[in-house]
């Protein structure tokens, strides 16, 4: 038998998971990391604690797979976006922890920029100015940690996102990453897809620091046996999570879309071979690029808060106990009594870009009980991803019918209802939901021939449950309506 072995690394901790030819998952292992948070907007890794933690996870699937590690034809490799690591190309040692990409660290920089770099880097990227993207995090590197400028000074400075952290170290000194990636970097340009030299002069960057820009499925090199691998295999597939979650959901062709639930919301939508400019508080991303063939495009949009307001509610209202007990408080109404709650405990992300607004619950009356604050809640995650999904259809001209769904939320019924109430179209959750590390295999596996094509992999996608929009024209338009006028009150919070 042969396997496709996929490392998953996330923002909160590292898998290996092992896949047959048919996607289905044959073992799988996972190690948490730490957070650090040294100061108030500050989040960083351990870099070399991820790496340890990767060779553990990968031993252990192996292990758990019971199978012999010459029996993996390839491996894939998916990451957090953003995050950047700068380490010594001689020791091999990071420089400095890992900057995350939920570090702010950088906002006061990216707000001195002249509107002319504004414009420029928004054009050529695709991307808002956000210290949520990596250039910001290079440019802080290199002027506030000496052991980086030293590095640089003599040459052995290299600096990437995680995957080519781990790529670097799987390798063997390979410095790659691939478009995914670095289309998050706010360095590469869009339509050329290289290091653009009028963004690294923004920044200040030299361009021998960054890895080299590869396609998302080719063979990048192979692992050493001494490595954890234990075995000469090909890494052959990179992406980004987000864009690895639409390669495992078969979003191949330009209108395909998935959603991902989770902390906060991510979707994404495939424009096909065009570069579509959101007009409408989008981003403009690669979606992926097999090899030799054309990148594929897509628009991007992220809700901060989804997942997290239900946690909110555990946590500190005490509403519920566990997260899954929102369903069941949450059904105990037949909707939410007028209440409607919008969570911008930080400000909101797309389609608004309101660093100013915060959390309001609006509609109370003495009528009001946790379930309908519950019920309110599930609709904020649903009105959140319609936003999304309305700007995408305005942005793209492309007409949407159903809505590939995954992620932890994904698993609330009525959650998934509602979803396809609000926006009118069917909401669709595969059968095999651990998508992201699924799309790291899928590009590993195509790029030697595993998998022959993408219609092969296509045809592997099984439907687990389908929900049919059960409410009609009028009530989604009034509950839209409603809905716009809570966000509003969310306006101007902080001067």
């Amino acid at each position: 038998m042969a396997y496709i072995a996929s490392l998953d690394q996330g923002t909160s901790s590292t898998r290996c998971m092992i896949f047959d030819r048919s996607g289905s998952v044959i073992a799988i292992s996972q190690k948490e990391h730490q957070q650090f948070t040294p100061s108030a907007g500050w989040v960083e890794h351990d870099a070399t604690e991820i790496w340890d933690n990767a060779q553990l996870v990968i031993q252990e699937a192996i292990d758990r797979a019971n199978i012999k590690a010459d029996q993996i034809n390839a491996i894939g490799v998916t990451n957090q976006r953003e995050t950047i690591v700068a380490w010594d190309a001689k020791s091999g040692n990071p420089l400095h922890h890992a900057i995350v990409w939920q570090d702010t660290r950088t906002a006061d920089f990216l707000e001195s920029l002249s509107n002319s770099a504004k414009e420029l880097l928004i054009n050529r990227t695709g991307l808002a100015i956000a210290p949520y993207f990596s250039a910001s995090k290079i440019h802080w590197l290199l002027n506030n940690v000496a052991a980086v400028q030293e590095a640089k000074a003599r040459g052995d400075l290299r600096v990437g996102t995680i995957d080519s952290w781990l790529a670097w170290n799987l390798l063997g000194g390979a410095h790659i990453t691939d478009v995914t990636n670095a289309s998050r970097t706010m360095l590469m340009n869009l339509e050329t897809l290289s290091w653009d030299p009028e963004l690294l002069e923004i920044f200040d960057i030299p361009v021998e620091i960054l890895p080299l820009i590869k396609s998302s499925s080719e063979i990048y090199g192979t692992t050493s046996a001494a490595g954890p691998f234990s075995a000469e295999i090909p890494i052959s597939g990179i992406l980004g999570d987000q864009h690895a979650a639409m390669v495992g959901q078969a979003c191949f062709e330009k209108g395909s879309s998935k959603t991902t639930y989770g902390t906060g919301n991510f979707a994404l939508l495939n424009t096909g071979n065009e570069i579509v400019r959101s007009k409408h508080g989008l981003l403009t991303t690669v979606c992926f690029k097999f090899g030799d063939q054309p990148a594929q495009y897509a628009l991007e949009g992220s809700v901060a808060v989804t997942g997290s307001a239900i946690q909110w509610l555990r946590d500190q209202l005490g509403i519920i106990q566990s997260a899954s007990e929102i369903e069941e408080l949450a059904s105990q109404v037949p909707d939410s009594g007028g209440v409607f709650f919008v969570p911008a405990f930080s400000g909101l992300f797309a389609p608004y870009w309101r660093s100013d607004a915060r959390g309001v619950i609006v509609g109370l009356t003495r009528a009001t009980t946790k379930a309908h604050l519950a019920r309110a809640s599930l609709d904020a995650i649903c009105y959140q991803t319609m936003e999304i999904m309305n700007a995408m259809v305005a942005d793209s001209g492309l007409a949407m019918t159903e809505m590939k769904v995954d992620g932890g939320i994904t698993a609330n019924q009525l959650c998934m209802q509602l979803q396809a109430d609000v926006m009118g179209i069917d909401i669709v959750k595969p059968l095999i939901t651990e998508t992201t590390a699924l799309g790291a295999a899928y590009a590993a596996g195509l790029a030697i021939g595993f998998w022959k094509s993408t219609d092969e992999v296509k045809a592997q996608w099984r439907q687990d449950r389908r929900w049919n929009p059960q409410s009609d024209q009028k009530t989604r338009a009034l509950g839209a309506t409603q809905w716009k006028r809570a966000v509003t009150r969310t306006f101007n919070w902080l001067e």
